[in-house]
Order: structure tokens, then sequence, then C-alpha cells
């Protein structure tokens, strides 16, 4: 199974299912044909839009009314250039013990592994479970799902619905004064993706006097928005985050301080700037301008300019206090001059600590891990998890790995640079996923 799994992520990362956001994109077509061949099984395939393809497996419970569980992944990934790069980022390479590709831990680590847990379901070399377990291979989650989870729960969601669900993001364990803790993502943050229009009168850029020029109202709309400070709220999910990390009673007290908590960030980044951004992505609602466009040509005054923001809120944040801090950051009179238009409006989601899914994730912990001292994480991005919660499903996101890279270095990987899981991490992954698997199908029915 643990070989199968490394195999099958090796050949994933080799499809190079790249989702730039344009609709022509992914070709996730080709990692389904990987997977129908893995099974044995052509599945159940949806295609929204020519080449974009999910696939969806099902194997019926043994108990009438016992609760589902699907295992969800991905195929898509991001785009990457080899510049950076130490191996070929759609080579798949195993080196130094890694698995070394885009992909690699967003998330076709957990699709492969997923995948192999399953497959002994599919074909009968296991009991099914109490409910239904499903494998679902999802299109366009770097894209928002308009092409596969988003699409399938609006209009296939009788074929996908769910009582439970594992997915993604999964984090490495924490270090502690008692021992290793381990993530958990219960929610994620939601998503309000904003294009930002600015609009001048063309002319001559000889002569710049008193023109309207929309690059210029963009250019200062983007400064003030990335330098302006964002809400803060402390969750209850930080909290316990925090009472995990164990970094002493000052310290902990200004982390779970608004008033305090910058200041505290900005320690933390001395020493470790990744989790300080960590840190700050969990406690606030963040304004990112990422894209900018505007002009036709050197000499002539731009008449449009265009940029698109990345916001991301914390639970209570939601479209009014988007638009509240927009108008509060540009001011009346330059928010006014600017037009903005909704690219994604999502609220932040989470799911309960408690019931089958939850404890048979610490019964996995426990048992390959060496505890059950698990804690729940809100991840800053967004997921395909939010389509399903919203409709009632509960999910997480978990997995386990070894020791040879931090929390702060794995995040940076993501999207980023030399994405690599070891292969250890690998072999972890499976068998946590695979006991985690068997004990919901015994809590499903026990409680």
């Amino acid at each position: 199974m643990k070989d199968a799994a490394i195999e099958l992520l090796v050949a994933l990362i080799q499809n190079g299912c790249v989702n730039d956001g344009t609709p022509e994109s992914g070709g996730e077509y080709r990692s389904v044909e990987t997977l129908q061949a893995f099974f044995g099984d052509a599945g159940r395939v949806y295609e929204p839009r020519p080449g974009r393809q999910s696939v969806l497996y099902r194997v019926a419970g043994s108990v009438p009314g016992a609760p589902s569980l699907m295992l969800m992944g991905h195929t898509d990934v991001v785009p990457a250039s080899a510049h950076g790069w130490d191996h070929d980022p759609f080579g798949g390479a195993i080196a130094d013990g890694f698995i070394w590709g885009r992909g690699a831990v967003d998330m076709l680590n957990l699709t492969a592994a997923m995948a192999a847990v399953f497959r002994p379901y599919l074909t009968g070399e296991l009991d099914p479970l109490p409910g239904d377990l499903l494998y679902l291979a999802a299109a366009d989650e770097e894209g928002g799902g308009t092409y596969g989870a988003k699409w399938l729960v609006d209009n296939e969601w009788e074929a996908v619905a769910c009582d439970y669900q594992l997915t993604e993001v999964a984090y490495p364990a924490i270090d502690t004064a008692d021992g290793k803790a381990f993530p958990v993502s219960t929610g994620e943050k939601g998503a309000y993706w904003r294009r930002m229009y600015a609009s001048g009168v063309p002319g001559h850029g000889s002569q710049p006097y008193g023109r309207e020029n929309a690059v210029i109202d963009l250019g200062h709309a983007i400064s003030k928005l990335a330098d302006a400070p964002t809400p803060v709220d402390v969750t209850d999910e930080w909290r316990a985050i925090v009472e995990v990390l164990g970094l002493g009673p000052e310290l902990s007290a200004a982390l779970v301080d608004p008033d305090q908590i910058d200041g505290a960030i900005e320690a933390i980044a001395g020493a470790d700037p990744e989790m300080a951004r960590i840190a700050h992505a969990l406690t606030h609602m963040t304004v990112s301008p990422n894209t900018v466009h505007g002009g036709v040509k050197a000499n002539v005054i731009p008449e449009e300019g265009v940029a698109e923001v990345d916001i991301r809120s914390l639970p209570g944040q939601e479209a009014p206090e988007i638009d509240e801090h927009l108008q509060k950051v540009l001011g009346s009179d330059l928010y006014d001059r600017l037009r903005f238009e909704p690219i994604q409006d999502h609220p932040a989601t989470s799911s309960p600590m408690d019931g089958p899914l939850w404890e048979a994730i610490g019964d996995g912990f426990e048992q390959f891990g060496g505890s059950r001292r698990r804690f729940p994480y809100r991840i800053s991005g967004g997921t395909d998890a939010r389509f399903f919660r919203v409709k009632g499903t509960i999910a997480y996101g978990a997995a386990l790995y070894d020791d040879r890279m931090s929390t702060g270095e794995f995040a940076s990987i993501f999207h980023g640079h030399n994405e690599r899981v070891s292969v250890g991490s690998m072999n972890l992954t499976t068998d946590f996923l695979a006991a985690t698997v068997e004990r919901f199908g015994v809590r499903s029915i026990a409680e």
C-alpha cells in the first residue's frame, strides 16, 4: 500500500495538471486516467468543461443508515518554473529521501495516499465500512472549485453528499514541552477576492499634467492597502494553538491580546519569520494585492488599470466588514473613484471537534504518532472542504509527517520553490489514513 502511494504520487506530479486560473488550464483528465488505471475501474467522471475532469468512486456500506465518509483530494497544482528548484518541479524525482515536485504537499501526497487506502475497499480486499466510503479526486481546487468541487456540490450534490470528509490541509506535528501535538484542520478563513478597477482619460504620455491616470490611482490604492493595519480577531482556535505552543506566560498572553499581538508577532519574526507569518494570518484579516495590469503603451496615459486583491477573513468578517475596511483604508475620495468586483465571496467555515471522525483521527495519531494529543487549526488559505461544510459535512485535514521538516519550512513550500515530501512522511501518512478510516468504521456505529 505504501509503495503504491509513492508510485502514484510520482505519476500525479509528472502529469503536470497546472491550473493558472484560466478555464482552459488544468488538464486534470490526465490524472483521472492515471487514477482509473490505478483502481482498475473507470469510476464516475464529471467534466463541466473539456479536460476539467473529476472522478468519484463509492463503496456501499454494510449497515443501512450508518454515516458516510469521503476521502477527497484534488489533482490540479499551481504553476512552477524550474528556476529556484533543485529538481525539475514536474519530474517527480526521488532524491535525498524526498519526493520532489509541484503538488508534493498541496495536495498530491494526500490524493495519492488516500487512493492507496481506498483501493483495497474498492477491490473487495477489505470488507466495506458500515457506511458508504467515497473517494473523490476533484479538479480546479486551485482555481476556486468552479469546475470541480463547487460545481459538484452545486450540480451533483446527491452523488457527492457525505456526512464526514478527510481532505487537506495537513500540517506536521508541533514539538512542545509536553511532547508532540498534532494539528487537525477544522476550518478555514473566508475568501473575499476583489478585482479593483481604476479609470482615467487617455492622452499623450509627454503631457501628463492634469490628466486622470488610471495607473496612478491604482498604485495609490495598492500602496494604501498594503501598508494599512488590518482588523484583529483572537479566535478559540488561535487560543488553543497558543496554549499548545507553551511559549511562556508573557508571550502567550501577548499573543491572545488584540492590543499586544502585533508586537508579539514582530518579536517572533526575528527568530522564526515563517511562524510569524502563520501567526499573523491566523489572527488578522489579510489583504494582499497580487496582480496588476494597466496601460497599453509607454507613451499613452492609461485609460484603465485593474488589480486583483486576495482578502482572507476570520469568522464574523464578511462582505460588509470587507467593504468597510476598504473604504476606511482608501478614504472616500479614492474609494469612490475605484470600482470593485467580487471574484470570490465565501465566509469562514469550520467543523466541530467531536464525533467519530475526530476520535478516529486521534486513534490514528495514537497508533502511529505515539499520542492522540491534537488541536484545532483554522487554515489561512481555502480548500474544497468549504463547499461541503456549508451543506453540513464535517470535514477535517490531517496527516502524519516525520521530523525532516519544521512547520515553518513546510508552510513555506506551499506554492513555493522546492516543494517536496519525505518518503518517510508518505509512509506515515498512508498508515495513519488507513488506521483512521478503519477506526472511523468502528466508531461510526459504536457512538
